[in-house]
């Protein structure tokens, strides 16, 4: 009977460590569909509250999007290869001011969601791909769809956004041209001043309205 128990309480531990690593293993495209009908769900139900609460919505990207985001890896390639001439304390700080910024950036965005809807395009992974691009587009009335891809990477913690393409656009390489013009005009402290006081002055209009 013991033995059988045992035998029962191993199975069961190694059906719950397969849901877990299935759950940690969510493929990519499932990944941004799954967070971005959550994130836009919540908008939708409690959009008063968010135009109301700036810090809330912040509160919102924080717990739901920013976990799927690699933003040391987003900010080496904004930085470009300017990124080696910084000591490892500056790319540190680079890291926190560049993901603050795309926060707001980014709340901006959300707190502009009204009657839009998301379409998610058809993926295809082949096996083995560790470097993925999942295709939606924005659907809004009276206006064309915006496109919109996120570019992932496999890590050990799971699937990561390192970029983002509106329109085309990529979000990395649109300020890796801003970036690289701070950085030779003032250095990487040039950036970090700038970024800090765009930041700082964010908050300020913020805390104001």
């Amino acid at each position: 009977m013991l033995r059988k128990m045992l035998h029962l309480t191993c199975m069961l531990c190694l059906v719950l460590s397969f849901t877990v690593a299935q759950a940690e293993e969510m493929p990519p495209d499932v990944l941004v569909k799954n967070t971005t009908l959550e994130v836009t769900g919540i908008l939708k139900r409690d959009k008063a509250d968010f135009a109301n609460d700036k810090q809330k919505l912040y509160a919102l990207i924080d717990t739901k999007v920013l976990p799927h985001f690699d933003f040391t890896q987003m900010t080496q390639l904004a930085v470009g290869r300017y990124w080696r001439q910084a000591t490892p304390a500056q790319q540190q700080q680079l890291v926190t001011q560049f993901r603050t910024l795309l926060v707001r950036t980014y709340a901006g965005a959300l707190a502009a969601f009204n009657k839009q809807t998301i379409e998610f395009k058809p993926f295809n992974m082949p096996a083995g791909s560790t470097d993925v691009t999942v295709n939606t587009q924005v659907k809004q009335p009276g206006a064309q769809p915006i496109p919109i891809d996120y570019s992932l990477e496999q890590t050990a913690a799971g699937w990561k956004v390192y970029d983002v393409s509106i329109d085309g656009v990529s979000l990395v390489t649109n300020y890796r041209s801003s970036f690289g013009s701070e950085i030779r005009k003032d250095g990487v402290a040039g950036l970090l001043r700038t970024l800090t006081n765009r930041n700082q002055q964010d908050t300020t209009d913020t805390a104001s309205r």
